[in-house]
């Protein structure tokens, strides 16, 4: 839905009825307050007179108003509009959550999506009514009043790890953005989740970037909340990443998600309203990635009540009413999901976990991390138990990857990236199918050939020719098929 596609009527239902359907969908701008809040907002709804809905927290910011305090728009979960999209203004939102912008400017994030930054921009604009850039600050500056809100970490921290270049310029595009500081803030947020433990963290000048060793000392540890869109199949979500979990990197049951990220690990625990993340790292400068990353990990995101809508009248209907909130697990890493698709070919998921934690154990990354695809490439994988075409097939992937032919995390079209998988020796539509289905996060994405699907079918009676029924949503499918195993 583009910017001026918003039926204003439309919206004001949805406000007027607080409909959490319609949360981090749109939002809304009251002229009279100059404040902008989700549709589910608790506040006493205003006159329609009165009112602005924007697309983007970023459209609204730019047109002067600023994020409500009482609901937070901070904490709405994504837009699932974007999130499933795989045009250029869709991937490009992707990688900004992931902090691509932060890291590399907008001139690298066109460069990653290759195009220019004017085409870019001018999407953007098209869109949504703002640029990239602003859109990659006022991400910067919710993330930055989640942190002032909920934890301790001192302000100078929150700068950035929410991705600033230094305190006086967080302090300043705070206060010209949404008119307080960031102590301002903190001095009205009420009570925070503690600070479990906290390096000692040096005097930094306000001018001055942030010293490059400043985290050497110690691992920051706090608490955030993922907000995620109902109904949500918590036990299915979290058994299928446990099945899964490979040793020495992750640690998981039906109750808990632990895994090693760069310089510390990350902690997902469902709880009844949200998932808590629990986040331990030296550098807080990742904190956005680990953020965005999780989300997609859980598929937080996603719009349960239009895949029920659709899959609901086709021969799924019992199992879509038997598991109306089910999710399509994503993954941390585009090349970690696509070294488990490889390795996992023909055998069980057993057999796979088994396999993995000795590819983790052999690449000896450092902090028990999935190797990159430059250090699984000078990785000696004989003797593992996977045969010399498994091997060859994962050093040729590896290899595509490290010299940026292959791209699985946001940045490549979905349909050139499997193309380009099925390029690869080894890797055919099976294995492509589902890598599209978990890192590429294509809704449609069918792996075919899947023996458990075709047996599944075969047991509740669907034909074949129901596969193009379940459109655009056929990765959900497939989790329904597989869950009902």
């Amino acid at each position: 839905m583009a910017l001026q596609e918003l039926d204003f009527d439309s919206c004001y239902r949805a406000v007027s009825a607080r409909d959490p359907r319609f949360d981090g969908r749109f939002y809304t701008a009251v002229t009279t307050t100059r404040i902008y809040c989700r549709p589910i907002c608790p506040a006493r709804t205003p006159a329609s007179r009165n009112v602005r809905f924007y697309r983007h927290a970023a459209s609204a910011e730019a047109a002067g108003f600023r994020p409500c305090k009482r609901c937070r728009p901070e904490l709405s979960p994504g837009d699932p509009g974007w999130d499933l999209r795989g045009d250029l203004v869709g991937r490009a939102l992707r990688l900004i959550d992931d902090g691509a912008a932060d890291e590399q400017g907008v001139a690298g994030l066109a460069r990653r999506l290759h195009i220019t930054e004017r085409h870019l921009h001018r999407l953007f604009v098209a869109e949504l009514g703002v640029g990239p850039l602003a859109v990659a600050r006022t991400k910067r500056l919710l993330l930055a009043k989640q942190l002032l809100t909920e934890t301790a970490l001192p302000v100078t921290e929150v700068a950035f790890a929410a991705g600033f270049g230094s305190v006086r310029q967080f302090n300043a595009t705070m206060r010209e953005t949404y008119g307080f500081t960031p102590s301002e803030l903190r001095a009205t947020a009420g009570p925070r989740t503690a600070l479990l433990a906290h390096a000692s963290v040096p005097a930094v000048d306000e001018d001055a970037a942030r010293p490059v060793d400043s985290t050497a000392s110690g691992a920051v540890t706090l608490r955030l909340r993922l907000h995620r869109r109902e109904p949500y199949d918590v036990d299915g979500v979290f058994a299928f990443l446990a099945s899964r979990a490979i040793p020495g990197l992750e640690v998981a049951d039906r109750t808990s998600y632990r895994r090693s990220v760069q310089g510390g690990t990350v902690t997902l625990t469902p709880r009844p309203d949200h998932i808590a993340l629990d986040v331990a790292v030296e550098d807080t400068r990742q904190l956005a990635r680990i953020v965005a990353r999780c989300r997609r990990l859980l598929d937080l995101d996603a719009d349960p009540e239009a895949i029920s809508d659709v899959l609901g009248r086709t021969s799924l209907g019992p199992l879509v009413a038997a598991r109306p909130g089910l999710r399509v697990p994503g993954t941390f890493d585009g090349f970690e999901l696509a070294v488990r698709a490889v390795v996992g070919q023909q055998i069980s998921v057993a057999g796979a976990r088994t396999l993995l934690g000795r590819i983790v154990a052999r690449a000896a990354a450092p902090g028990g991390l999935f190797p990159t695809p430059a250090q699984l490439l000078d990785t000696d994988l004989s003797g593992l138990g996977m045969t010399n075409r498994r091997i060859d097939t994962l050093k040729d992937l590896a290899a595509r990857l490290a010299d940026g032919q292959l791209d699985l995390d946001g940045g490549q079209d979905p349909a050139e990236a499997v193309a380009a998988l099925l390029e690869v020796r080894g890797i055919g539509p099976w294995t492509a199918g589902y890598i599209a289905l978990r890192a590429l996060r294509d809704p449609d994405a069918w792996p075919t050939g899947d023996l458990v699907l075709v047996k599944r079918m075969a047991a509740l009676g669907i034909p074949n020719d129901h596969i193009e029924r379940w459109r655009p949503w056929r990765a959900y499918a497939a989790l329904h098929l597989w869950s009902s195993s």
